[in-house]
């Protein structure tokens, strides 16, 4: 069991009871967790709860425990040091080199990797000010996390959403323990759902939000790979240290990965691409009298056709099915030259938009015949690696 000790600091915001789970899971991996709480964060959580669950002392000031100069002794004797949520006054507060509490102090007296979870309204995020103070961290070696989209308090919706904890533990693991089993691998991504425009207001489209390859792009920049994501039509912001490059249509995503792909050595199609589009498009709004139909014309099969010329490159793709048939995984797989297929069922409208997935894993083997890997229902950012761990087996 490891005996490394990790500081859990919580800011004054709402989601600060979501970290009792993030406590309870460092324990579960073997990490000492010692909560130092911000003054304003006991209006949420109180002491009380986080001296229960970690079984330590609990202060939020200088002035107790006075003997034991606490931001000293826990600043030296800690490993990492983990602030969730991160406010945007903490995040100010920190960057400005402030010691007005407990945790600030401990902050500046710590030599320790810091993560920064933050977890705030959208508008508050996007402000210059929490911008500069964001880079200025990172800047001086802070890992800050991107907040998710998503519903917060209230009815407001946007990017500053607490992340689940499973995408904090990955994070935080791939500071406390890298692993950079794909160092000098070229790794292209695509994410997103393709709209193919039938007038200048109106489009065929569908419902993916980009967020399992958005996964996959984060998962393999942790571990090495000089990564680029091709993305389409999605509100997730451009991920830290990825090239990221927008597209709309399956036509622009086809350019863009023919552009790419020689020089990858793993492409994941995780997009979901139009298969047909409107053979005329408008340039002027059709009027409602006039929809009676809609002619389409095939769109490309990027998988296809790109895996066709493959030399060395290991390719990944996505089968989104509305049953889970395997014997129509399997065939897709061949069909399309692919080395993997991830085979899920989206029928219950659970997949799409969602921090989860489930499904199969099929894998061809060279002799042609077909492994079948069952994946329970779990987080995308766990499916990510589960996938990149395929590949590294593929790719040696």
């Amino acid at each position: 069991m490891s005996t490394r000790e990790v500081i859990l600091g919580v800011g004054g915001g709402i989601a600060a009871y979501k970290s009792c789970d993030l406590l309870r899971r460092l324990q579960d991996q073997g990490f000492g967790v010692t909560v130092i709480p911000t003054p304003s964060s006991l209006n949420f959580v109180g002491s009380a709860t986080w001296e229960a669950l970690s079984g330590r002392p609990v202060t939020t000031t200088v002035w107790e425990k006075v003997d034991e100069v606490r931001h000293v002794s826990l600043g030296s004797s800690s490993d990492f040091i983990i602030i969730a949520p991160a406010t945007a006054d903490l995040i100010a507060r920190i960057a400005q080199g402030r010691a007005d509490d407990l945790l600030t102090n401990t902050v500046l007296a710590s030599a320790a990797p810091k993560l920064i979870v933050p977890a705030m309204h959208p508008a508050m995020w996007s402000n210059p000010a929490t911008v500069a103070n964001v880079q200025l961290l990172r800047d001086r070696g802070f890992f800050v996390m991107d907040p998710d989209h998503g519903r917060l308090t209230g009815k407001d919706v946007g990017v500053g959403r607490f992340p689940e904890t499973s995408r904090i533990l990955a994070e935080f693991n791939a500071i406390a323990n890298p692993v950079h089993d794909l160092l000098g691998r070229k790794v292209l991504v695509t994410a997103g759902g393709t709209r193919e425009p039938l007038d200048p207001i109106r489009y065929i489209g569908n419902r993916s939000s980009g967020k399992q390859g958005y996964s996959i792009a984060r998962a393999a920049s942790r571990r090495g790979a000089d990564v680029t994501l091709i993305l389409a039509n999605s509100e997730l912001p451009d991920p830290l240290g990825i090239r990221c490059i927008r597209v709309s249509t399956a036509e622009e995503m086809f350019s863009q990965v023919e552009k790419e792909f020689d020089q990858c050595d793993l492409l994941v199609m995780s997009a979901a691409v139009a298969d047909a589009k409107p053979s005329q498009v408008s340039h002027t709004k059709i009027k409602k009298g006039s929809l009676t139909s809609i002619e389409l014309a095939s769109n490309p099969d990027i998988v296809a056709t790109v895996a066709s010329r493959k030399k060395s490159q290991i390719v990944i793709a996505f089968a989104a099915e509305t049953s889970l048939d395997i014997e129509e995984g399997k065939r897709k797989l061949l069909s399309k030259s692919a080395d993997i297929l991830f085979l899920n069922d989206v029928a219950a409208n659970e997949i799409f938009g969602s921090d989860q997935n489930q499904g199969v894993i099929l894998i061809a083997s060279k002799a042609g015949s077909v492994q079948e890997i069952n994946v329970d229902r779990t987080d995308k950012d766990t499916l990510a690696d589960l996938l990149l761990d395929q590949a590294l087996n593929r790719l040696g």
